[in-house]
């Protein structure tokens, strides 16, 4: 064992529930990215940018036909659940994912409904800061989720005491990350809650979703269970509890957190959608917003035509998934460059967008120096640009890829 894997192992055992490694490999890099404070400045200006455009683009989709919907690769069966307006915020937490271009940045995706990285960020990233003796990017911005939270959970309380709320937190028990991270959150909001493994939640079709007890809860709190996972659910006598819970919520009979809204916004169909009104030039969007559009946005279309006219690399993906499942990387002339082995998300429709190169940086591991390809992960909190935070890999991020910390150089 080597200085760095003893230096790393001493570290990362001293906090608790966090999942330094995953699936028996090094996630959590034990090393630091430093970075101006300008830089940061620039990350958090081009997130409350994009993420404008993101929030005002869900207004107007939530009012489109049935047709458009259909051909953005939305299920049927939640086109009301996609129109439903419960919160303010489109989305409490939220992830743009960015890469480093030129003197900016370009947005090649947002994970609107269930992000993850969260931990890492809001309590993680500052422990390794200390550590190297850094600015934390990211100071405070535990605080200011908690806040937030304990706000979404007030509106959706609807003049109710939060003491008379049935609010639940709930994951897969068996899957660290996701029940840690769901956890995190649930001591952040500050809020009378529980804890509840998805396995343990009852529902009744038309009533109610309950606890073990039979008790009936109001808020669930779902971050790791994404909305098109949740439509495919069924017990073991078949029935579609997945679209039972979705019939709840557009009852009004539960609230869900991230809301109806971010879903609609997780699609990475509405990428296309802006960067057709901003070929077309239209009023939707402002002069201002339209040059947002063209300094943050990459090219995105639901054919790749455009790509192959004018001999442009593109990348197909398809419009629900994560960690770069399915993701696929064409040369210019349209034969396949690299694709993900892992290709859980091949049935939904597939959006085109502009191939742009990660850049490429060195780190230290357990495999001693190693240069990855980067990827910048910046939240947004109800809309407004909070934490930051690196992940590299291979020229697909994926979930194998590294969880690099950051930290804002002094003077």
């Amino acid at each position: 064992m080597n200085s760095y894997q003893k230096q790393r192992i001493q570290f990362y055992s001293m906090i608790e529930d966090f999942w330094a490694d995953l699936y028996n490999e090094e996630y959590a890099l034990y090393d630091l990215f430093l970075i101006e404070k300008e830089e940061l400045e620039q990350v958090r200006t081009a997130t409350n940018r994009i993420g404008a455009i993101f929030f005002k683009t869900n207004k107007l989709l939530r009012e489109v036909s049935e047709e458009t919907l259909a051909e953005m690769g939305f299920p049927r069966e939640t086109y009301a659940f996609l129109r439903l307006k419960t919160i303010a915020a489109e989305s409490v937490i939220s992830r743009l994912d960015l890469i480093p271009n030129g003197s900016g940045y370009k947005c090649i995706e947002i994970n609107a409904d269930t992000p993850t990285f969260i931990k890492e960020l809001f309590c993680i990233n500052g422990l390794v800061c200390e550590q190297f003796g850094a600015l934390n990017p990211n100071k405070n911005q535990d605080r200011l989720l908690g806040r937030e939270m304990v706000k979404i959970i007030s509106e959706l309380s609807r003049g109710r005491s939060k003491g008379e709320l049935s609010i639940v937190f709930t994951a897969h028990e068996d899957n660290l990350e996701d029940r840690e991270t769901v956890r995190y959150l649930q001591k952040l909001s500050e809020v009378p809650s529980r804890f509840i493994p998805l396995h343990k939640l009852q529902i009744e079709k038309g009533v109610g979703l309950f606890d073990e007890a039979g008790k009936r809860i109001d808020v669930l709190y779902r971050q790791t269970f994404p909305i098109e996972n949740l439509m495919a659910d069924e017990d073991e006598a078949g029935n579609k509890i997945g679209l039972w819970l979705l019939e709840l919520v557009e009852a009004g009979k539960l609230q869900l957190i991230n809301p109806p809204s971010a879903f609609l916004m997780q699609n990475k169909a509405v990428q296309a959608v802006i960067w057709g009104l901003h070929q077309q030039n239209h009023p939707f969007f402002t002069i201002e917003e339209h040059q947002w559009i063209k300094e943050y946005f990459l090219p995105t279309f639901l054919e790749p035509d455009y790509f192959l006219e004018k001999g442009i690399r593109y990348v197909k993906k398809p419009i629900f998934g994560r960690e770069g499942d399915t993701v696929e990387i064409y040369h210019s002339d349209g034969t396949l460059a690299h694709r993900e082995k892992e290709q859980s998300y091949a049935d939904y429709l597939p959006v085109y967008q502009q191939y742009i190169e990660h850049p490429s940086i060195t780190f230290q591991s357990e495999k001693g120096k190693q240069t990855g390809k980067l990827l910048v992960g910046s939240f947004l909190i109800n809309g407004k640009a909070s934490a930051i935070g690196y992940r590299v890999g291979e020229t697909i991020t994926n979930n194998l890829s590294y969880y690099l910390p950051v930290g804002v150089k002094k003077g």
